[in-house]
């Protein structure tokens, strides 16, 4: 396992942990992620992997600007984006961001299918009382398996 693909782990899985229990991601996490993909860019490659990590943040904030622009994204969504292309540089953003999507599109099917149920299944309750459920979906988990894939891939 590469010290790459361990920067991944670790600051995905804290991202999931925290997106899943309070629907946000702290600004330590891409911050962290941005810097240990920095300082291991430089150590691995030089300067060229100082450039690819930091055109890698920004190209990975900028993946998802528009989707936060638009109201779909939280901001800590891309945040963690741009942190994470940092961590796997600019030649490897545009193939996670695809899998980010695509793990997104099949979390969201999954979570709307399990509201569909809930709701199906509660229809025959006659107490009348229905728990709020979030309209949002956490997108940690998408983001975090989408590096990962691009990083296994």
């Amino acid at each position: 396992m590469t010290v790459q693909l361990m920067i991944a782990l670790v600051l995905g899985t804290l991202a999931i942990v925290e997106d899943l229990r309070s629907r946000r991601i702290p600004n330590w996490i891409p911050l962290a992620a941005l810097i240990a993909g920095l300082v291991w860019n430089v150590a691995a490659h030089g300067w060229r992997g100082g450039v690819s990590s930091l055109l890698g943040a920004v190209a990975g904030f900028a993946v998802f600007l528009v989707f936060y622009i638009l109201g779909g994204m939280g901001g800590g969504d891309i945040k963690l984006m741009g942190g994470f292309g940092a961590v796997i540089g600019i030649h490897h953003v545009l193939a996670a961001a695809f899998a980010a999507a695509i793990c997104g599109a099949l979390i969201a099917l999954a979570v709307l299918g399990a509201r569909a149920l809930r709701r199906w299944r509660r229809a025959g309750d006659s107490t009348g009382t229905t728990p709020a459920e979030s309209e949002s979906i956490p997108y940690a988990p998408a983001i975090a398996a989408g590096v990962w894939l691009s990083l296994i891939a």
